[in-house]
């Protein structure tokens, strides 16, 4: 057992410090961009700190005129790392696309969509539409599983069973503050079980879906639980809480 704890400890740490060293790449990287500038107009053009101090003005000016995409984008970056709705490392919905922040750059942030694709978003995307943010800069993250069974199916026994296979996955994180919950609503022509709970890492996010849904499915099939007779697509689902 002492084993099997100090393991936790250490892969909680690690967890935790990655998550730590990524949150602080976007930060070093715009006060490298600044200190260049700065080192650029001030030291190499001899631009003296009043002339300098007048030209920033004046490239503002001309930012907010002629470039207010750009700009925006810009600003969208610099807010994104002073109040941090998101941060590298974390599961986001932003401008239409889900995926995991991969960079936070001074014009776009680049995600990586579950099937692997580099997507490039606006910064300024932030100021009309709102960013879901999964995780939130935390190792763990909530992972919600819906399975749909025929309405003639014993309900209860399928909910003990989805129950069990999200308990006993290699995935879950469990604690007080990592709580789980297993909800089973009526629709016309099926019925829904639905789990939420934690994986220990977001990186796992579609394994410990994949690795429920398997077994669940798997104890399903042997106990007489059985799918709706009609494809739930096919009756459209209904994406309600």
């Amino acid at each position: 057992m002492l084993t099997s704890l100090s393991e936790w400890n250490i892969l909680n740490v690690v967890g935790l410090n990655r998550i730590a060293v990524k949150m602080l790449i976007p930060l070093l990287k715009f006060t490298f961009y600044f200190a260049g500038l700065y080192y650029i107009l001030a030291a190499i053009l001899k631009i003296a700190s009043d002339q300098l101090v007048l030209f920033s003005g004046l490239f503002g000016a001309g930012l907010g005129f002629g470039l207010q995409g750009l700009f925006a984008d810009v600003v969208g970056g610099l807010l994104t790392i002073v109040e941090r709705p998101y941060q590298i490392g974390d599961k986001i919905t932003m401008g239409g696309h889900y995926g995991e922040v991969k960079d936070i750059g001074l014009r776009v942030t680049r995600l990586v969509t579950p099937d692997d694709t580099l997507v490039s978003v606006p910064n300024g995307s932030i100021f009309q539409n709102p960013v879901a943010n999964v995780n939130a800069g935390n190792l763990e993250m909530m992972v919600m599983i819906d399975l749909f069974i025929d309405p003639s199916s014993d309900t209860h026994q399928a909910m003990q069973i989805l129950r069990e296979a999200l308990l006993t996955s290699q995935y879950i994180r469990l604690s007080e503050k990592h709580p789980y919950v297993i909800l089973m609503k009526d629709f016309p022509f099926y019925k829904r079980i639905r789990a939420k709970g934690y994986a220990n890492d977001f990186r796992y996010e579609f394994i410990f879906e994949t690795d429920v849904t398997k077994r669940a499915w798997q104890e399903f099939r042997r106990t007489g639980i059985m799918p709706p007779r009609m494809a739930v697509s096919e009756m459209g689902i209904i994406n309600d809480k």
